[in-house]
């Protein structure tokens, strides 16, 4: 694609995004944000049964068009090629020079970046949660919570306490 086609169609995903909108039944909700200039995503994640691909992703957000159109092809190509969470993370940051333009990518890397970036934060989060699950440590916390046991960084300096 030339450089006017790579324009057009980072416009094209800006004004009519084929996937924002919000997963009712997302297993993540990952925001993610750029302080610098105010762009804002949250990529939800549908996870298949098997734990292995990515069953839907979509993208919620504000800021300048190249975050936005760059989050909506990102998920275009994630949602029509049915990636797998290994591929999510194993992506590097010179894909999305592929898919918006190398240009968009120099002149604002941050901006072209959020959304793989924020994709891939999602994919971690996933697993460790599932991990968490299958170590039985959800379990734990919420034993802890029903019997008023408090650990790690909630317990209080012994010394501090008075009483």
């Amino acid at each position: 694609m030339d450089k006017q086609e790579l324009m057009e169609q980072l416009v094209e995903h800006y004004r009519h995004p084929r996937h924002r909108h919000q997963l009712v039944d997302a297993d993540v909700a990952m925001p993610g944000g750029n302080p610098g200039c105010g762009d804002i995503v949250t990529i939800y994640l549908k996870v298949d049964p098997e734990g292995r691909l990515i069953a839907e992703a979509s993208f919620e957000g504000e800021g300048c068009t190249i975050s936005q159109a760059a989050a909506d092809i990102l998920l275009d190509v994630v949602n029509e090629e049915r990636w797998t969470l290994d591929q999510v993370l194993e992506a590097d940051y010179h894909l999305m020079a592929d898919l918006i333009g190398e240009e968009a990518v120099k002149l604002r890397p941050r901006c072209a970046t959020l959304a793989l970036g924020t994709l891939k934060a999602a994919v971690t989060k996933y697993l460790r949660d599932r991990l968490r699950r299958e170590a039985g440590l959800d379990m734990v916390e919420q034993e802890n919570e029903q019997f008023g046991i408090v650990t790690g960084d909630r317990v209080e300096n012994p010394r501090d306490v008075s009483g």
